[in-house]
């Protein structure tokens, strides 16, 4: 496929998905965002937000093997990973879990103990599934996104800090509008079996995102992410900081949110408006600080306005 047929794909994206999910936009964004940039999406908002509607309808406008994984308490990690089936004439065989797909939809990561959380996590960050002393390498393009209900609802486990840092992105799906609930209303027969068809490939991600690695980021921009994350790390209002991981997925978001905007380059403004997206997961206010109503995102926007923005391109 040629280049400028690949850089049309990510509309596509947008136009297939937006057909089913109204008003939407911003999140059908961030999620191609994190998928063009390699990364994975955590999707978190209240009941009826519309979260798996958006994940399942933008999972299939890519293409490739899917697979939703509806995630309870009873849950065990072979669930998630596969499972050696034995047999007793000796014909014993591997049996693929929901993990072995282009894009899984893990609905509801917090609803299942933490046992069965982190089953994910060796899948997400090397792209690999170790079962019964066995490594099996999954799929690639590999893109997970998961939902979560509010933190403190009942039933649900908070997942840890170390499975949070995974998620190169954390999204918020909020009430919609009265402007899109009631174009919701009016096309309510349309989603009563949404499905989007496929635009694209797997191949044609993995091009796309190669041409994403060919984004230009200056020096500046780059001291700039790395001004924002120490910022945050040496904070007195913040307990647990960015990790570098943090810092790298600042980087890989912010290229290819220039992509999305027909950029080779990044822009200060890249970095912004993807910091608080990137950051807020990673960041966990003191108990002072909690005491005093400051949150994840205030200290944010607090290191966002305070840090001087670089000018111009020095390389």
């Amino acid at each position: 496929m040629d280049q400028n047929t690949l850089i049309n794909i990510p509309n596509q994206i947008k136009e297939a998905v937006s057909e089913i999910a109204q008003a939407r936009e911003e999140i059908i964004e961030l999620l191609t965002i994190g998928l063009l940039a390699g990364g994975h999406v955590l999707l978190e908002g209240h009941a009826g937000t519309a979260k798996t509607l958006v994940a399942r309808s933008f999972a299939e406008s890519i293409g490739g093997t899917f697979r939703r994984v509806q995630l309870t308490p009873d849950m065990l990690p072979s669930d998630v990973t596969g499972f050696e089936l034995y047999r007793p004439d000796g014909n014993s065989r591997f049996v693929e879990g929901p993990l072995f797909a282009n894009v899984v939809l893990a609905d509801e990561l917090n609803r299942t103990t933490p046992r069965t959380q982190s089953a994910f996590l060796e899948a997400m960050q090397e792209r690999q599934a170790t079962i019964e002393g066995t490594t099996y390498p999954l799929p690639e393009p590999l893109f997970v996104i998961a939902t979560q209900v509010p933190l403190g609802g009942d039933g649900t486990y908070p997942i840890t800090d170390v499975q949070a840092d995974r998620f190169m992105l954390r999204l918020w799906s909020d009430y919609p509008t009265r402007t899109a609930e009631l174009l919701v209303l009016a096309n309510a027969d349309q989603l009563e079996d949404p499905h989007v068809d496929a635009v694209t490939t797997p191949n044609d991600i993995l091009s796309l995102r190669e041409l994403v690695k060919q984004v230009h980021m200056a020096e500046s921009i780059r001291g700039y992410i790395l001004d924002i994350v120490t910022t945050l790390r040496e904070n007195e209002s913040v307990q647990g900081g960015p990790s570098t991981r943090a810092s790298l997925a600042l980087y890989r978001g912010s290229r290819a949110s220039a992509f999305l905007q027909n950029r080779d380059f990044v822009i200060p403004d890249d970095v912004r408006k993807l910091a608080p997206n990137v950051l807020e997961h990673r960041v966990r206010p003191t108990t002072e600080a909690e005491f005093d109503q400051i949150t994840a995102q205030d200290l944010i926007q607090n290191a966002l306005e305070t840090i001087p923005i670089p000018k111009g391109d020095d390389e």
